[in-house]
């Protein structure tokens, strides 16, 4: 079979539904293959080394980040991108890079040095691996590359696993599009003092070409929508060149996700989403993988091959919390009934249909089951609990979301209810607004107990600067008794758990129009362990 006539197979069982997970790995194998060029290698081999490199600027525009920490490790980032926006504006060569680990900003007592290799192949990334670090330690680190020396970057370990703590302090954030604002919230996010870390919950870029230079906006894309590897390459460089993003990346360790537009809107897993040829598709994605993976702070162990990528982790923050980060793009089945927003349907509501992947569900509920931690925190992307659109008689329910997956999300708040956990933290983005919703073991019955909370955070820019709330969305939250907030400001969610509570602190910018917003708490919400349910202890309600 040739190479069109096995995608053309391939495309015709994906939409008819007629591959089990067996299937779609050895379906997903052969295009590979057949692929192979467009596809991101599992192994890299070096090229040419450039042992004495001289750059046309300075090469550390993009900045510097850390990420995934570990008791003893944490991945270091950087990127060398003299021109930034056209490629990069490196040779073909391979360039050894220098880092540092420190004790201390000034870098008086190094704790940890080596030589890594800028890889053309993968745009000239840094992702350097440091081991042999002390647990729940703060470092500071940066890169040297011929005669340039990079920006300083903090991050901080994590600590050991069951380790007695008392205090986790994170935030998270997501949907940045550039086109719609300034990153304002960045900049008060790098000024929090006590971070642990930062999640990073999808829509880090952007793909679409954005509004037109006629047309009046804040900022404009670098070029029309992405396709191949370099565009996706210049649109990273684009997002990364945002100065309050790099202050931000620069404080704090980020734990990042995948949702949509890394790569295409509201795709599903492997099928896109209007649509169009596989094929194509599949190239376009493995660019996209392959792109970031070289602008995100990721172990070896995500590097994408082909058109997957290991983006589901776990991470242990002593006995306080158990982490697992979610993708619930990748592995998920087509969105129902044509997607948007519809009623529930026999598809929507079918026992078959999956939202993150038989593997990944069961990696899950194995770490729901071990977890003896305070908090079962779970990073994600789209929203979970029950939202009810439609005021009055009748349902609504957006086919993107866990709603157009329920059997998915029962099976979840099934065995949560079985295992006695009333733990649960979700944490969401993608719906670029604020909500804060109790997860009920029966959203069917609102007398049904309580399993967690679930924390939903607006975007960085997306939507533009927004407002408080309105009429209709008052109607929404009466319409659906678990969710007891929305806000519609741009901003991030501040969080803090200690081994009695858990604390959101909603934190909003009034414009991102322009730069140098200030920032507010505008609502804090509080869960108790032991006592299940939201109680709102802040709220600072204004009118724009």
């Amino acid at each position: 079979m040739d190479k069109d006539q096995l995608f053309k197979d391939f495309e015709k069982r994906l939409r008819e539904g007629k591959m089990d997970r067996r299937d779609f790995l050895q379906g997903a194998g052969k295009l590979a293959i057949a692929s192979l060029g467009l596809t991101v290698m599992a192994s890299l081999k070096g090229g040419t080394i450039d042992a004495a490199p001289k750059f046309s600027s300075y090469p550390f525009t993009l900045g510097v980040t850390s990420g995934d920490p570990w008791p003893e490790s944490v991945v270091l980032w950087t990127r060398l991108a003299p021109d930034p926006l056209n490629g990069g504006g490196m040779s073909g060569s391979d360039v050894p890079v220098k880092w540092e680990v420190a004790s201390d900003e000034n870098f008086r007592k190094v704790v940890r040095e080596g030589t890594a290799f800028a890889r053309a192949q993968l745009g000239h990334s840094v992702h350097v691996e440091v081991d042999k670090l002390k647990p729940n330690q703060v470092y500071y680190y940066r890169f040297k590359a011929g005669k340039e020396i990079s920006p300083t970057g903090r991050t901080k370990t994590l600590p050991v696993y069951g380790s007695q703590v008392d205090k986790l302090s994170f935030a998270f954030a997501s949907c940045q599009n550039y086109p719609t604002g300034y990153f304002n919230a960045y900049r008060h996010m790098a000024e929090e003092q006590d971070l642990d870390l930062v999640f990073h919950l999808g829509d880090y870029i952007y793909e679409g070409p954005g509004p037109a230079a006629t047309t009046p906006s804040p900022r404009y894309h670098n070029g029309p929508e992405i396709i191949t590897l370099e565009d996706y390459r210049n649109r990273y460089a684009l997002y990364k060149s945002d100065s309050d993003l790099q202050a931000a990346h620069a404080q704090f360790p980020w734990v990042v996700a995948m949702d949509d537009h890394e790569i295409e809107n509201n795709h599903a897993g492997l099928i896109p989403e209007n649509n169009q040829p596989v094929g194509p598709f599949l190239a376009r994605k493995a660019a996209a993988f392959q792109a970031y993976y070289e602008n995100m702070p990721l172990r070896s162990s995500s590097l994408p091959s082909g058109f997957t990528m290991q983006l589901y982790r776990q991470f242990h923050y002593g006995n306080l919390a158990n982490i697992h980060v979610l993708d619930t793009r990748q592995f998920r089945d087509d969105q129902a009934s044509g997607d948007g927003r519809k009623p529930p349907t026999p598809e929507s509501t079918s026992v078959d249909r999956s939202i993150m992947g038989e593997e990944q569900e069961q990696w899950l509920l194995s770490g729901l089951y071990q977890s003896q931690a305070s908090w079962n925190i779970i990073p994600q992307q789209v929203f979970f609990c029950k939202r009810d659109f439609l005021i009055g008689d009748g349902v609504e329910y957006s086919m993107d979301g866990w709603d157009g997956y329920t059997a998915n999300r029962e099976r979840i708040t099934n065995f949560a209810k079985e295992q006695g956990l009333s733990n649960l933290v979700i944490l969401t983005g993608d719906v670029h607004s604020n909500w804060a919703c109790e997860i009920k073991a029966d959203f069917e019955n609102p007398n049904s107990e309580i399993l967690g909370a679930e924390f939903v955070g607006t975007s960085i820019t997306s939507g533009g600067d927004g407002y408080d709330i309105n009429d209709n969305q008052k109607a929404i939250l009466a319409e659906n008794p678990h969710i007891k907030f929305y806000n519609n400001q741009r901003g991030y969610v501040r969080c803090t758990a200690t081994h009695e509570s858990f604390q959101a602190d909603y934190k909003v910018v009034p414009y991102v129009t322009r730069p140098g917003a200030p920032i507010s708490t505008r609502a804090s919400f509080l869960m108790e362990k032991g006592k299940p349910g939201l109680k709102q202890i802040h709220d600072a309600a204004v009118t724009i």
